[in-house]
């Protein structure tokens, strides 16, 4: 299945900045997760943001805000967001059938909202290169039992094309010159 533009939601999890610093490749995160908040935006999908226990952990990575609206924001303490009331209601508020994920750490929050939304019936797209642990084995596990499951593991491109959906339109030129040069 395709990941269609009009049906989907881009959902965050927990890029905080107490965590950012622990997990393999954290400069590449935020700037992959500040890219597939920006082509939302430009998209027109909504955006919905997860804060894992942010009192301990600390708000969103500062340089990630200017992209989130902030009513996209929810607090959690449960590792899924799906288990934490408050997202839940704001998942299920977006009435999208689609979710793409990216965010920390893969092995944990990023792997049990995946399995919880595709068990309350959504089609979940994790973004390879937008997500991390703190140790390589763990990313590597998680995509793998994700996969297995069912999950669609994707990459950034693959999430542009699909929303775009054809070329040769003037959202594509825009699309190419924004994100793709």
């Amino acid at each position: 299945m395709l990941i269609k533009a009009n049906n989907s939601c881009f959902l965050m999890i927990d890029v905080q900045e107490r965590l950012i610093g622990a997990v393999q490749n954290p400069q590449q995160i935020v700037e992959h997760c500040a890219w597939l908040l920006r082509l939302s935006q430009f998209m027109a999908i909504p955006i919905l943001v997860s804060e894992q226990y942010p009192q301990g952990l600390g708000r969103t990575v500062s340089a990630l805000l200017p992209f989130i609206p902030q009513e996209s924001l929810m607090e959690k303490i449960h590792f899924s967001c799906v288990s934490s009331e408050p997202c839940l209601t704001q998942i299920e508020e977006t009435g999208c059938h689609q979710f793409i994920l990216a965010g920390i750490e893969s092995h944990v929050c990023v792997l049990q909202t995946a399995l919880e939304l595709q068990e309350i019936g959504k089609e979940v797209f994790v973004v390879s290169e937008a997500v991390s642990s703190r140790h390589p084995q763990d990313k590597e596990m998680a995509l793998a039992r994700l996969r297995d499951m069912g999950i669609h593991i994707v990459t950034r491109e693959m999430v542009l094309f699909e929303w775009a959906h054809q070329a040769a339109t003037e959202k594509f030129r825009q699309l190419n010159r924004e994100f793709l040069r």
